[in-house]
Parts: structure tokens; C-alpha cells; sequence
């Protein structure tokens, strides 16, 4: 059973607050936002959303509340506010983790899903979350999948989503292709498996027709800058040149049948100091260009380069490799061949697959020269302290200029040979200016069981897929007991002939449905629209609901999403106001990313073989785990107490089964509340600060709501608090608003703390219109323990609903000031003084204190120098 402190209830039975208050809000319906047509529009409306949740088997841990409090804090402030407020929560449930665990138990992924859900939700349950539960729903639900479907028919119809056969990373394990972000050093991250790189049929999205409108449609966002320098980073956007290189044949000439390599490059002033060409090994060229001499060592090298991820490949730091392949083009500027290398630093999937490598004034390029002593010819001049290559910044050209191509650069600027060298192209027909994007389409297809079935069917004997009727939406996955991999491309679903096999729903003849599934993105790209409507049957929402809601006013989740699913959800958001579907072209206006929470501090000491403490830079050194009773500080370090020398190392780690640092929540709530570990959880630190676990600060916290309650349960009296007391009432609503607006969440919970302490300094009964409006702004922060005291208030409704109290700034201003008295220049005390005091009061105050009479005492006053509200100085004589 859970106190607070002393606490006793109005009661005779000593009840969980918590219990009670979560029964009430349910059994209430407290946080329910009505549909639109009983909304009072005309009040303002905030939309609070925290990143979809995926339902694990493990639970929560403390790491999670972080996020799901914040949201909380601002959906009850806003409620209190006046605004109606939509703060939801559903699940994210389809995927690989729970079709893994399903296949490792022989459970079907249904059955664990609702478990975990259900573990989910009587956790949130119990840390007092004010979520609509009216509109919870689950990725995995038919009439939640049917609008993905919906969604992605007309992706299909618009021709963002087709299919081709591009390289991908295929895990045989897994039985499934993985993304990019997927795979770790070729290997899976899920399970640690192999990863094979082949060419397979794909669905692909054509996210990179957005490509301009996702970076232009950052700048009126409220994100933080490092997550839209991330997205930018991630479209890649870059402005440059395409430049065709002809292939020379065996005399160094260009060859006569027009074969050429074309390549892009935002450098093309740099063209004179092209010295070799780089082709990616999966260049379509790359058969054509490899000699019959270099065919057995290219053909090697490239099936090594398969088992690569593009990360690995493009690393900076690891070790350059390639093989030449024989063949040479003709640099256009000077006219000269120059050798076609594969290497794996190239990647086929940007620009054209090939560049003409600049080691001077390229990093990679100058490794790989190095590498395999290729030339490098210096074309761009910086400063004096710019000598050293590769220099890869801006100057002006230098051996740049040749007759055989009437190309001269030498002297030029950057910018002014960037333009110079375009014309040239354009006018020799050897290229001209192009825009392009790191960003790649998006490879939308998993062979696996647990994800959304698409709406696709192939007609009999025809391999062109063609789109469903939305009237036949959704598609609902079909029973089967049978969801492993089945160790090819093929889904498990295609073994499913019953479901397999129907019928053209305009033809009536036979034809076959797409078995592979839709990625776990799918279903988080778009479920913030949802939530407005989860009931509607005819629609994603309706037109007047979805334009009152959206968009998101704040959306708050881990930074790991900073890039993938954010990018994503936009892409699909803008096709949807492209359809009318959608009345804002961005999803989420405010993005904030809480930092994570770390296990606690964990202190070690460098050991050699036998035990002894030795420095961290000891050969032996090897770290061993000392207990924090052994520790203490010494200036800014650690040491430990048996000798006050030896160094102690003090880190946090991330939390991890592995470390068994992994703190439970439902434990926390166990021994101090819900409240306490919310409050604790926001009083660590700045939201978007990582931030180590402490479990004292938790006691620390739950002794402030212990004071809380008996000051508020204490002697109370209906007599006007007086100047003092209502000054630091006002204040304390100054600051916690301001700082609840800003989600400084700690700084607002400090202020109230400062509360706390003035308040119990008051002498006599506590005036019931100073605590008063101490309770609601604990509301959002301590709901349980808040909704108890208004009750001992004498309320009789939810504070829920209850007005935000406002500050009156007229009462901040304190009667009287401190006033800092001098003698001849040196300080010799403080006099408390009134606002108005005069300067013949102030110095009357000043004389009748000792130790300013002493120093006074028998001497003239010469001077009196006054600064209201700052300082007295009397300036005497000898």
C-alpha cells in the first residue's frame, strides 16, 4: 500500500490515492475529448502526440515515462487553459520483433501483440496519464490497416509506388530484406545474422519526387536545428554538373562509337585535376569496361563488395580498396586518359554510379591515391595556410587551362570556374548543370507474415501488378499457424494458397495476390490522422475535424527517429494534402527529443592482474566495479575513501538487460508513487538532456509531496493572505507558467519547491487563498496528490477542468528592498528599507545601526551619496 509521508485520507480506510484517481478519471471518462460535432470549436485546440509506441514484451522502463510525462504536463495545463485538447495513444504493433518472438515460441504474433499491449497500457495506466483511451488503437487492426491500404493504393494510382529490381540487403535468418539502418557491419541488427546483398524485385516509394518540398518545408517548423540539419543532411541535396567522360580505345584516343562514362560532381571547377574515374561495383558498365586481363580480379572484388552495407562502405576512416579494371577515359578538360578503377567507396545507387576522382581536393579520393599511388595534381589555390592536400575548400584555379579543349580556368574563383566550366559543357555537348539527392525512393516490402497485406493482385499469366478496389479494402492477413520464413524471397504468405489464389474483382478470371507485406513504417507514417477520428468507417477523418485538429501542436519522441520516421510520415503527409485528404502540407509544427535516461553513475577502478589500483594508461589496467560507499569526491574527481588518492571513474551507461542497470518503473511506483517518480523524472534535468538515474533523487522528491500534503492538510484559514504572502503566490505563478510554456519542467518544479519552503516560514493557520493556487500548478505535474487536495479543499469536481490560476504583476513588487549602506567607500552592512523611503530616512535607518554608528561616530558627514534601491554611502571626515 502507498502513502504519502503521514498522509491519512479523508477516509476511514487509508486508500491509494493513485487507485482512486485512476479509477475516477476512467469511470469518468475525465480525459475523453469529444467528436467534433459536440465540440465547442470556438475554444482553441492543442494536439500533444508522443511518438507511437511500440508494445514489447519487456515492459516499460524508467526511460520511457520521460517523454509520456512531458505531453502529459502540457495536455493538463492546456485543459486548465481553456483549450480543448486531443492527447491520444495507440500502438505500433506490427514487425519484425514480435513475428522473431512468435517464430522463437511457436506463439502466434496475435496472441503475444495483445499481451504486450495489454502490459503496456496498465503500466500507462498507472503512472496517471491523461490519454483519450476512447481512441487507442493498434497498427494490427483490420479497420486501422484497411486506410494504410488506402493510403498506399493511391501511391500506387499516382505512380509514387512501383516495383523494380534494385540491390538489397537479404538476411536468410531472418527470412526477410532489411533497410540500411538495419544492418551493422553486414550483419543483421536484429539477431546478429548474416546480411547478403542481392538484386531483387522491390516495391519502392518515390519519395524522391518530395524530395525539394521536404527540405523547403523545414524552414517554418519548430524543431530543433540539429534534427533538421539531419533531414537536410539525409536528402542530400547538392547542386553540380553531369560530365560525360568518352572511353579512349587502345590508342589513348576517344573512342569512335560514342561509349562514354558519365559521372556528377558538384566540383566541376576541379576538372583539371581529375586524374582517374571510379565506377561502383554494381555500375551497369562495369562488364563492358573490365578487361579480359583484369575480368577474374574485378569479378572477385565485387562479390566481396556485396556483402557490404552502403555504411561500411562509404566510412570514412576505413581502409580504401579497388581494383583497376583496365580500361581509361578521356579527361574532356586536358584531353588525356586517364585509368578506370571499381572501388566500394562508390555507390551505385548515387548519381550516375561514377566520378572522376580528384585526390587533391577530395578526402576519399586523396586515401585511395594514396593507396594505390595514382596521380594527384593540385588545381585549387587556397591561402598560405590552406598548402597542406587534400584541400577541399574554395581559392581560385591553378593549372587549370589547356589549348586542346580551349578550356581556361587558370586565376579564376570557385564560383566563377563553377559557372565557366557549365557553359563549357553545355556548349561542347560534354554535359550540363543537374540538381542531385542522396535521398534514395524508399524500399517499401518485407517478406514476412506479421505487416500489412498490400492491395495489389497479379492477373493469371501477367507479372504486372494491379491496384484493388477501395471498396474491397482492407485486405485482412488470413489465420495460419505457418508464419516462418520460408527461407527465400518468397513471404510466407505465398504458401498460403486459399488466400493466394482469387479472383479479378472486374474480370471475374483468376488471378494471384501480392505476398509480400508492407514495411512496420507503414502504419506509423500516418496514425497522428487517425487519432482524430479512429471510429470514422468512410474516411482517414472528416474534412472539419481533421482542419481543427491538425497539425500536430507538439509531438515528443526519442531523436533516434530524427531522421527515418520523420521523413517518412512527411512524405506521406504530403501526398495526402496533394489529395485534398490533408489541409496542411507539414504533419508535426513543434518537435522536441527528451535525452535519455542513463542507469546510475557506476564507479570504477583500474586494476592490474593481482588486484592493485594502477593508472587507467597501465598496461594491466583493467576496470573493476567499486560500490558508492567506497567513493568520494575530491575537488572535481573521484577518489576512493580508503586512501583519499586513488582515481575513481564515474560514468553512466545506457540502461541494458546486459549491464543490469535497467530500472522498472512499476517498482518506483511501488515504493514512492506515480507521482513521485513523474515529478523526479522531469526535476533531473532539461527535457532534452541525457540524464543519469539517481534513486535517492526519487526520495527526494517524494519528501516535497509528502510537505505538499500537510501544508495544504494542515491549519487552514479563511483570512486574505497578506503583501508577502501573495507576492510569493504570484511569483511562484509567474515562473511555474512560464517555465511549464517553455517545458522547462525542472526549473518550474524547482519554483514550486521554493514554494513550499517560503510558505512554511509563514506564521499562523496557512490562508486557503495561497494554497489554493499552489495545487493547480501542481496539477499537471503530481495529478494524483493534486486531485486528493483540491478534493480536501472542499471541491467537489475534477481539477482536471479547473481555471490556471494568472498572476497579478502588481503584487510582485516587494514593500521593502534590502539597502546596502557604506562608510567612505567600504561596505559596512544591509538595512531593510521600505519602496519610498527617502534619503534623509534611509540615512537615519543607516545610523542606527551599529556598526555603521562606529564607523560615523565623532566624524562629520560630508557627503551622502543615495542610489535608491541599490546602495547609501557616507562619506565622512577624518
Amino acid at each position: 500500500m502507498h502513502s504519502i509521508g503521514s498522509l491519512r485520507l479523508s477516509t476511514p480506510e487509508e486508500l491509494d490515492i493513485e487507485k482512486k484517481w485512476q479509477h475516477y478519471w476512467q469511470q469518468h471518462k475525465t480525459f475523453t475529448t469529444p467528436d467534433i460535432d459536440s465540440l465547442d470549436t470556438s475554444k482553441p485546440k492543442y494536439y500533444a502526440l508522443d511518438m507511437f509506441p511500440y508494445p514489447s514484451g519487456a515492459g516499460l522502463h524508467v526511460g520511457h515515462p520521460e517523454g509520456y510525462t512531458a505531453t502529459d504536463i502540457i495536455a493538463r495545463y492546456k485543459r486548465m487553459r481553456g483549450f480543448n485538447v486531443l492527447h491520444p495513444i495507440g500502438w505500433d504493433a506490427f514487425g519484425l520483433p514480435a513475428e522473431q518472438y512468435a517464430i522463437q515460441t511457436g506463439t502466434h504474433p496475435a496472441i503475444t501483440t495483445e499481451r504486450n499491449i495489454n502490459r503496456f497500457r496498465e503500466q500507462l495506466q498507472s503512472l496517471g496519464f491523461s490519454f483519450d483511451w476512447d481512441r487507442e488503437f493498434s497498427t494490427t487492426d483490420p479497420q486501422y490497416y484497411k486506410w494504410t491500404q488506402w493510403i498506399f493504393l493511391q501511391l500506387f494510382n499516382r505512380g509514387l509506388a512501383y516495383q523494380a529490381k534494385v540491390p538489397v540487403n537479404w538476411c536468410p535468418a531472418l527470412g526477410t530484406v532489411l533497410a540500411n539502418e538495419e544492418v551493422i557491419d553486414g550483419r543483421s541488427e536484429r539477431g546478429d545474422h548474416p546480411v547478403e546483398r542481392l538484386p531483387m524485385k522491390q516495391w519502392m516509394l518515390r519519395i524522391t519526387a518530395y524530395a525539394d518540398r521536404l527540405l523547403e518545408d523545414l524552414e517554418g517548423l519548430e524543431w530543433d536545428d540539429s534534427i533538421k540539419d539531419m533531414q537536410r543532411n539525409w536528402i542530400g541535396r547538392s547542386q553540380g554538373a553531369n560530365i560525360r567522360f568518352a572511353l579512349a580505345d587502345a590508342n589513348g584516343s576517344a573512342s569512335s562509337d560514342s561509349a562514354h562514362l558519365e559521372v556528377f560532381t558538384t566540383r566541376c571547377d576541379t576538372i583539371f585535376g581529375a586524374t582517374y574515374m571510379v565506377v561502383a561495383p554494381e555500375h551497369p558498365l562495369l562488364s563492358q569496361l573490365t578487361t579480359d586481363g583484369q575480368r577474374d580480379q574485378v569479378e572477385q572484388y565485387v562479390a566481396a563488395a556485396a556483402s557490404k552495407s552502403d555504411l561500411e562502405r562509404t566510412e570514412l576512416q576505413k581502409d580504401k580498396t579497388g581494383v583497376f579494371t583496365g580500361s581509361h577515359c578521356i579527361n574532356p578538360a586536358t584531353q588525356q586518359p586517364i585509368p578506370v578503377w571499381v572501388a566500394d567507396y562508390v555507390l551505385g545507387s548515387y548519381g550516375s554510379g561514377a566520378i572522376m576522382a580528384v585526390p587533391a581536393h577530395d578526402s576519399r579520393d586523396f586515401a585511395f591515391a594514396q593507396a594505390f599511388d595514382l596521380p594527384i595534381v593540385q588545381v585549387i589555390q587556397g591561402s598560405e595556410k590552406d598548402a597542406e592536400l587534400p584541400f577541399t575548400g574554395e581559392g581560385r584555379c591553378m593549372n587549370s587551362s589547356s589549348s586542346a579543349s580551349s578550356l581556361d580556368l587558370d586565376g579564376a574563383s570557385t564560383s566563377e570556374a563553377l559557372e565557366r566550366t557549365v557553359a563549357w559543357l553545355q556548349n561542347k555537348d560534354l554535359g550540363s548543370a543537374q540538381v542531385n539527392y542522396k535521398l534514395r525512393d524508399w524500399l517499401f516490402a518485407r517478406q514476412r507474415y506479421w505487416g500489412e497485406p498490400m492491395p495489389l493482385i497479379y492477373p493469371e499469366g501477367s507479372e504486372e501488378a494491379e491496384p484493388l478496389r477501395e471498396e474491397d479494402l482492407p485486405i485482412v492477413l488470413p489465420e495460419t499457424d505457418d508464419f516462418r520464413p520460408s527461407g527465400s524471397p518468397d513471404s510466407p504468405l505465398a504458401a498460403i494458397d486459399h488466400w493466394v489464389n482469387t479472383t479479378h474483382p472486374h474480370t471475374g478470371q483468376p488471378a494471384r495476390r501480392e505476398t509480400l507485406t508492407m514495411p512496420q513504417w507503414a502504419g506509423s507514417c500516418w496514425y497522428y490522422l487517425r487519432y482524430i477520428q479512429p471510429w470514422n468507417n468512410h474516411a482517414i477523418a472528416d474534412k472539419e475535424a481533421e482542419q481543427y485538429w491538425m497539425p500536430v501542436d507538439l509531438y515528443v519522441g526519442g531523436a533516434e527517429h530524427a531522421v527515418l520516421h520523420l521523413l517518412y510520415a512527411r512524405f506521406w503527409h504530403k501526398v495526402l494534402f496533394d489529395l485534398g485528404a490533408v489541409s496542411t502540407k507539414e504533419p508535426f509544427q513543434r518537435l522536441v527529443s527528451q535525452g535519455m535516461i542513463l542507469g546510475e553513475v557506476e564507479y570504477t577502478v583500474s586494476r592490474d592482474k593481482s588486484g592493485n589500483a594502477v593508472p587507467d594508461d597501465h598496461p594491466e589496467a583493467s576496470p573493476s566495479r567499486v560500490d558508492d560507499s567506497e567513493v568520494q569526491k575530491s575537488g572535481s574527481d573521484f577518489v576512493l575513501k580508503a586512501d583519499g588518492q586513488t582515481r575513481v571513474t564515474a560514468r553512466a551507461h545506457k540502461m541494458s538487460k546486459s549491464r543490469g542497470n535497467v530500472v522498472n518503473p512499476d517498482a518506483v511506483v511501488s515504493s514512492h508513487g506515480a507521482d513521485s517518480l513523474r515529478l523526479y523524472e522531469m526535476f533531473m534535468g532539461p527535457l532534452r538532456d541525457a540524464k543519469p538515474w539517481n534513486a535517492s533523487g526519487v526520495e527526494g522528491v517524494h519528501r516535497f509531496l509528502a510537505r505538499s500534503y500537510r501544508l495544504v492538510t494542515g491549519d487552514l484559514s479563511d483570512a486574505q493572505p497578506d503583501k508577502e504572502q501573495l507576492r510569493l503566490v504570484h511569483s511562484t505563478i509567474k515562473k511555474v507558467t512560464e517555465e511549464t510554456e517553455g517545458l522547462r519542467f525542472n526549473t518550474g518544479i524547482a519554483a514550486m519547491m521554493e514554494f513550499v519552503n517560503g510558505a512554511n516560514k509563514w506564521k499562523g493557520a496557512m490562508p486557503k487563498g495561497a494554497v489554493e493556487p499552489f495545487v493547480l500548478l501542481l496539477s499537471p505535474y503530481a495529478p494524483h496528490l493534486a486531485e486528493e487536495l483540491w478534493q480536501v479543499l472542499g471541491h467537489k469536481e475534477s481539477i482536471a477542468y479547473a481555471p490556471w490560476p494568472e498572476h497579478d504583476e502588481s503584487l510582485l513588487e516587494a514593500a521593502t528592498y534590502t539597502l546596502a549602506v557604506q562608510v567612505g567607500g567600504k561596505m559596512r552592512g544591509t538595512v531593510e528599507v521600505g519602496n519610498d523611503v527617502s534619503q534623509a530616512d534611509a540615512q537615519a535607518a543607516a545610523l542606527d545601526m551599529p556598526n555603521v554608528a562606529k564607523f560615523v561616530d565623532g566624524k562629520e558627514i560630508k557627503k551622502v551619496i543615495f542610489v535608491p534601491g541599490k546602495i547609501l554611502n557616507l562619506i565622512v571626515g577624518k
